[in-house]
């Protein structure tokens, strides 16, 4: 996964979320017909789509002041179906936008991308930022990128931040403790960002969370489950030589 060997040394990378801003793209060009007699279609600009997302890192290259970008995406089964395997089961009944697998495959062709069988956009951008062999910076608005160190834009707020190390494992430590519904794994019920503010306290560990669960009356192996969900992977996560993934651990 050294994909950013042939990008410049002396520029930020710029690690973007394919996933979300072609969706957002192809959604964004769909329209519905009506044909009469009851019967309906619904149909996608592609052309405009790509238009549009090509101007989306445009506007990403000027306003972060790079022109050096790699876009990832997902593809496959994702590893944390193995972990938990009601996973992001909800988005089975959610359909992709028409056109949006041949958006990929034209983005793909396009721009430099890169894909990895079982991992997510996310991991892919997690490991690159967190591997520090490169300048990169992540665009992303998914909050979970919020668990990686390092450069992140949000472009819905035009926000750049500098997560550091310890606010990132303080962000994935909540993650655990409260899950996240959108993604199908339930963390403690009854947990909440607030709750889970002050289990943590100010000096954070996984003891906390683990302690909570036992408290709650779940198990160690339930926490871990849950904490493997939450993780974003970073490169300490990932074995560069077999391309494969070191499953997160407690304590490393």
């Amino acid at each position: 996964m050294n994909v950013l060997k042939s990008f410049s040394s002396d520029k930020t990378t710029l690690l973007i979320d394919g996933d979300l801003y072609l969706y957002q793209a192809a959604a964004a060009c769909e329209s519905e017909t009506d044909w009469g007699d009851d019967i309906w279609s619904l149909t996608c600009d592609v052309g405009a789509a790509k238009k549009m997302f090509n101007s989306r890192l445009e506007t990403f290259k000027e306003r972060l002041d790079s022109d050096e970008i790699l876009v990832c995406f997902t593809v496959g089964d994702n590893f944390r179906k193995t972990v938990l395997p009601t996973y992001k089961g909800g988005r089975k009944k959610t359909r992709k936008p028409v056109g949006y697998k041949y958006l990929v495959g034209w983005a793909q062709e396009t721009y430099s991308c890169h894909i990895q069988d079982t991992l997510e956009a996310d991991d892919i951008m997690g490991i690159l930022q967190s591997a520090k062999t490169h300048p990169t910076c992540i665009v992303s608005d998914d909050k979970d990128m919020k668990t990686i160190p390092g450069k992140l834009y949000r472009p819905m707020a035009d926000e750049l931040l500098t997560v550091s190390e310890a606010d990132a494992n303080h962000y994935f430590l909540t993650q655990c403790l409260t899950g996240d519904s959108t993604d199908c794994y339930d963390g403690i019920k009854g947990i909440g960002p607030k709750k889970a503010e002050v289990i943590l306290g100010n000096h954070p560990s996984w003891d906390q969370v683990h302690q909570a669960y036992i408290k709650a009356g779940l198990t160690r192996e339930d926490a871990i489950v849950q904490s493997r969900c939450a993780r974003i992977l970073r490169s300490c996560d990932w074995n560069w030589d077999t391309e494969t993934i070191n499953m997160w651990e407690p304590g490393r």
